[in-house]
Formats: structure tokens, sequence, C-alpha cells
């Protein structure tokens, strides 16, 4: 369930982001903070 969660948190993300709403809410530490909360999960792959 946790990691339903994740994923669509980090599809929203990507949405917001390319959609230009991070970055006029000044929120793109978002993306930074979901690829450093992913690495460990890919490297474990």
């Amino acid at each position: 369930m946790l990691l339903a969660i994740f994923y669509v948190f980090a599809i929203l993300c990507i949405i917001l982001y390319y959609t230009g709403h991070l970055k006029r809410w000044k929120c793109e530490w978002i993306l930074l903070v979901l690829a450093i909360a992913v690495f460990p999960a890919v490297l474990l792959l």
C-alpha cells in the first residue's frame, strides 16, 4: 500500500513539473527528494 502511495505521489510530481506548477510554487526540490528516495531501491534491484 505504501508503495502504491509513493508511485501516485511520484506521478503527480512529474505531471506538476511538466505543467510548470512546481516552478511556479518554487517546489522543484520535491523531485530531488523523490530521486534520493528511489536511489536505494534501484541499487538493490
